[in-house]
């Protein structure tokens, strides 16, 4: 399992592990994920504005150690080993949830 990270202009944003760089550049590229980080904000902005560089690359061992921290603390039975698990290395907020009234 190799561990990568996702940049925003030059900015450790995320970081995920995957089985090789062709299965995270997949990963990377997916409008989904892309998506996601404009809906995410932090420090009252979007992650990214689909203007600003994006660029994937190895992870340091201290984001990994990150995502692997993480994935020991993860509440989600269901979850597997092959599934995606994004850690975040900044604080994040969802844009989407922001003043939604929730209905029963």
């Amino acid at each position: 399992m190799d561990y990568f990270t996702v940049e925003i202009a030059d900015r450790a944003i995320a970081s995920f592990r995957s089985e090789n760089h062709e299965e995270a550049m997949h990963f990377f590229e997916a409008e989904d994920f892309r998506d996601d980080l404009t809906v995410l904000e932090s420090e009252g902005k979007p992650l990214w504005d689909r203007k600003a560089a994006l660029s994937l690359r190895k992870a340091t061992t201290e984001e990994a150690s990150e995502v692997e921290h993480a994935y020991e603390f993860d509440d989600d039975p269901e979850r597997t080993i092959e599934d995606e698990f994004v850690v975040f290395l900044v604080p994040v907020a969802d844009l989407t949830d922001e003043g939604e009234d929730t209905e029963d």
